[in-house]
């Protein structure tokens, strides 16, 4: 390896003046050399510290000059972190600063995870002309549904443990180095401090719009709640709405388990139909493992092991990027691989496909059927691909003081409070409120790899309510694997900008997305699928008042029930592939 020349605190200055550092590892070489950049809030001088950061030695060593910068407003930066608005400026102007430099030859990368991610596409949309390529893992691709909302749900652990733990303590540190006897400035740094360990019994405080931290720390946390609705806050920050504006290959990374996993995807499909060059189209790759948004990723996925060729460092995860870079910033012909790379759950394994969904992929209806007491595992609830007839619907009362409670899943941002991934879910399904239907055990190995929706036929007697989904992998023992899940917001059920209350008792057609997975169902499993109206804390309660979200503190229960007959037909739709011996 080359002697790396690390310099610290580099300036960086804005089109508006205001000035970002970031620390640069390049290689002690007269040889101009690309550069690869990495923007954080998390702290540029713990580049190791986030799942999926690159090693940065490593990564000098082979010939790229590292940038890792902090974000306007955070750490070393001067100015003010304003979540997402910026970064996009910001990443175009330090994009074309770096290929200007002297140990620059032009040709521009980015990488990073999550808001790493997010600081990637941003600056795409506006085409800095020297950027070549990005490698965004485990990030979103609209940051109103799939990032601070989901289905019309507030992504409430989300929101509350990112901002808690991630976003919210720096910005108030740094206004008490500013003004350290300011007296409000300690009280809300100690306020959310010792909010940290008792973050979960936060999340139980209504009405939000109140939530008791965050106004000086993160004031953007409450911009998101005043904007439910998918409107003009959120269209000026979409990455989707500007697929056909980048131009550039996209590394995306995923994992089946991530609380970003929906938008990955879309954003390779996205880029893939509509990227604004050739090279955008036919650049896009797909790597998506079995994990969630945890650190650092590895085969340990809640309490299920998926193996060790799960394990990023069992796949070279840096090897691959710079296999990336060197063949679209170093113009390298390096050895061909597949658009797509799956990790199969249940076989447990990598596969190679050429598109997704893979090909020969057949989406199946799985009908709800049930003699109206599909209440719990222990009801009689039952899946199969036979239409229902005359049957009589299954009915829960919804009671928002007492939700069903989430149990993994995607989830982050602190495991102290609440655990992502895999996990038993017989405790939930012990519950009067959650409807289960489960198949007969499978008489042969059945593969479910893509995109899946619940299509449900509901009434509730709440002007608005939630419906939610979870499909499960159920053992010959009886252990039941979440694998994916969704929710939908009644108001927001035919679309996310515009509101639709419920007539209450009158059925409506609610479409739950519930993303994607891969996994093999194995001979003597059972597919099977919860219904209910809550993931709390995942998602937030709906109070079912039909008042504007968030304002008050009303509840009310709700009586929810779910058709499966012949003129209303609730099915899930799976997508099945053919196993491959």
């Amino acid at each position: 390896m080359p002697r790396i020349i690390v310099e610290k605190d580099v300036q960086v200055a804005m089109r508006d003046g205001c000035v970002l550092r970031a620390d640069l590892y390049r290689p002690d070489t007269p040889e101009r050399l690309p550069v690869i950049i990495n923007r954080t809030p998390y702290n540029k001088a713990l580049p190791m510290v986030f799942a999926l950061t690159l090693d940065v030695m490593r990564m000098a060593g082979a010939g790229y000059n590292v940038l890792v910068q902090d974000c306007r407003g955070r750490f070393a930066s001067d100015g003010v972190f304003n979540c997402f608005t910026d970064e996009a400026r910001d990443g175009y102007d330090t994009v074309e600063w770096a290929a200007a430099q002297a140990w620059s030859d032009g040709n521009v990368g980015m990488y990073g995870a999550s808001y790493m991610g997010a600081t990637q596409w941003l600056a795409a949309t506006l085409r800095p002309p020297h950027l070549k390529a990005i490698a965004p893992a485990i990030t979103a691709s609209d940051y109103h549904d799939g990032w601070t909302y989901q289905g019309g749900a507030f992504a409430l652990f989300f929101n509350v443990s990112w901002t808690m733990a991630a976003l919210a303590p720096p910005d108030l540190l740094r206004k008490r180095a500013e003004k350290p006897d300011n007296q409000d400035v300690l009280k809300d740094l100690g306020a959310v401090m010792s909010s940290i360990d008792t973050m979960r019994q936060s999340m139980e405080f209504l009405p939000l719009s109140e939530f008791p931290m965050f106004r000086a720390g993160a004031p953007y946390f409450f911009d998101w709640l005043a904007h439910p609705a998918y409107d003009d806050y959120w269209k000026s920050l979409c990455i989707e709405d500007n697929h056909s504006k980048i131009g550039v290959p996209a590394l995306n990374i995923g994992g089946w388990y991530d609380i970003f996993q929906g938008g990955t995807i879309r954003n390779y499909l996205g880029m893939r139909a509509r990227g604004a060059t050739d090279a955008a189209r036919n650049g896009q790759r797909l790597i998506v493992g079995p994990w969630h948004h945890t650190l650092p990723l590895s085969n340990l996925v809640g309490n299920v092991d998926f193996g060790l060729s799960s394990n990023p460092l069992s796949i070279d995860y840096e090897g691959i990027h710079i296999r990336w870079f060197d063949r679209w910033l170093k113009g390298k012909q390096t050895e061909a691989e597949s658009p797509v790379r799956l990790f199969v759950m249940g076989a447990n394994q990598w596969r190679d496909e050429k598109e997704w969904p893979p090909a020969g992929t057949e989406f199946r209806r799985f009908y709800l059927h049930s003699r109206g007491r599909a209440n719990s595992a222990a009801g009689d609830g039952a899946l199969s691909s036979e239409a229902p007839g005359d049957e009589p619907p299954d009915a829960y009362v919804y009671n928002p003081l007492d939700p069903a409670p989430t149990m993994g899943g995607g989830l982050c941002c602190y495991a102290g409070a609440l655990q992502g991934g895999a996990w038993d879910q017989r405790e939930v399904e012990r519950r009067a409120d959650v409807l289960v239907y489960s198949t007969e055990p499978l008489a042969e190995d059945v593969e479910v790899t893509g995109p899946i929706t619940l299509t449900l036929y509901a009434a509730s007697s709440a002007p608005d309510t939630d419906f939610t989904a979870k499909l499960v992998d159920v053992g010959p023992c009886g252990f039941a694997r979440n694998l994916t899940d969704g929710i939908i917001r009644a108001r927001f059920r035919q679309s996310y900008s515009h509101e639709k209350m419920l007539a209450p008792g009158e059925v409506a057609c609610f479409t739950i997305d519930l993303w994607s997975t891969s996994n093999v169902f194995k001979a003597g499993h059972r597919i099977r699928l919860e219904v209910s109206s809550s993931n709390f804390p995942r998602f937030d309660r709906n109070p079912n008042t039909g008042h504007p979200l968030f304002a008050d503190a009303e509840v009310r229960p709700a009586m929810q029930t779910v058709m499966h007959s012949r003129g209303y037909p609730s099915h899930l739709t799976l997508p099945i592939v053919p196993i491959r011996r």
